[in-house]
């Protein structure tokens, strides 16, 4: 049987029997990943002094790296516990640093490419999930101090997992020249980074393969119970499926409610729209007679609609101080609501603000010269719904 064609059994099981005690339940360590694709973004630092343990932690003159991410690596790795893996990096051996015995007398590029051979040690001490401590051993090419050379390569490092993809690796590799020479010498490399595992597979441990064992038998043992159970479970779904109908039945009556709301709040919308605005003569508060029969029709739309709440904004022209110009439109928005309140209107429906000169509808601001027709736009009342 697939294991997933298993998973899909062990979940029907448990789910039909979660209450007894002895039913075994499948978690995410009863699996482990057997192979998978890892690559790998990080820092390396370089110990290309010559001396093999003195000045080993002197970071300072015998350690070189560069300050950005300059080692990738990517790998194939198999059930067996082999891994397969390329890396390249680069650095920088600094003025003054000591390389081969020698100090620097000028910086140089560092560029080294491996193939290694590794194995994962889990194999041998038992698989932990998150901790993967690894040995490894390889050939590869390095070009350093303005020298080539080959290279065999021996490592030993761990990986430790956050999450089922992501983790950090942490390795050092010591690496002998093939060709020793006073100008390749032999050299450690240390090496931290980011690692992203894809393009895996993964297969049940012993103790998950004893879990589908024990599960498997108890499903055929209670294979009757499982049915009437089934059916039971039908039962209920062909409820929740009626009462999930009606639901979507009374949501559609509810929704149909709300657009019908919509539809007629944005007739009133459209009809204040085409109310004419309610304008001023210059320095002046009084409703005009032309503008009483614009605040009638305003005071029939809330009649009909006695829910519908407004704002009226009065504001003045730019000619004036600030001060006076706020002062007027307060003037402006009183004389409005109260012709307004003159007619069978609710106060609560209404809120009013004064802007003074800080909303002009046009150009004519403190330092453009416009005509009196130009003014007369700035010098209104005008309406908006809040809501409704």
């Amino acid at each position: 049987m697939k294991l997933k064609n298993r998973l899909l059994l062990v979940v029907l099981v448990v789910n039909l029997y979660s209450g007894f005690s002895q039913t075994p339940v499948l978690t995410k360590n009863d699996s482990i990943i057997k192979s998978s694709w890892i690559v790998g973004l990080g820092y390396h630092f370089v110990d290309d002094s010559g001396d093999v343990f003195d000045n080993l932690l002197n970071f300072d003159s015998t350690w070189n790296a560069v300050a950005y991410p300059s080692r990738v690596s990517i790998g194939k790795y198999f059930e067996n516990g082999l891994g397969l893996e390329v890396i390249g990096a680069y650095l920088r051996y600094n003025f003054g640093n000591r390389v081969d015995l020698q100090n620097m007398e000028s910086t140089t590029n560092f560029l080294s490419l491996d193939t290694r051979l590794s194995y994962d040690l889990n194999k041998l001490i038992g698989e932990t999930g998150w901790f993967d401590p690894y040995i490894g051993a390889g050939i590869g090419y390095t070009d350093a101090n303005n020298a080539t050379r080959g290279t065999y390569n021996a490592v030993l490092g761990f990986r430790t997992w956050f999450t089922e993809r992501i983790g950090l690796d942490f390795n050092a590799s010591g690496k002998w020249a093939m060709n020793f020479t006073p100008e390749t010498t032999n050299y450690k490399q240390y090496a931290a980074g980011v690692v992203y595992r894809f393009g895996t597979k993964k297969k049940l441990t012993e103790e998950g393969e004893e879990k589908i064992s024990i599960i498997e038998q108890l499903y055929q043992e209670r294979v009757n119970d499982s049915i009437a159970f089934a059916q039971e479970q039908e039962k209920a779904l062909q409820e929740k499926l009626a009462k999930e109908k009606e639901q979507a039945r009374l949501a559609q009556i509810e929704k149909e409610k709300e657009q019908a709301k919509a539809e007629e709040l944005k007739s009133i919308e459209d009809a204040i729209k085409l109310l004419d605005k309610v304008n001023f003569n210059f320095s002046s508060a009084v409703v005009k007679t032309a503008s009483k029969n614009t605040i009638l029709k305003l005071a029939k739309i809330l009649e009909q609609h006695p829910n519908l709440v407004i704002e009226i904004s009065s504001h003045t022209d730019s000619r004036g101080s600030k001060a006076f110009n706020q002062k007027l439109s307060e003037k402006r928005l009183k004389s409005t609501i109260d012709y307004l309140l003159t007619f069978d209107v609710n106060p609560n429906n209404i809120v009013g603000k004064a802007f003074g000169e800080e909303k002009l509808l046009n150009e004519c601001d403190d330092n453009t010269k416009c005509t009196e027709e130009k003014h007369l736009e700035n010098r209104r009342s005008e309406f908006k719904v809040l809501k409704y």
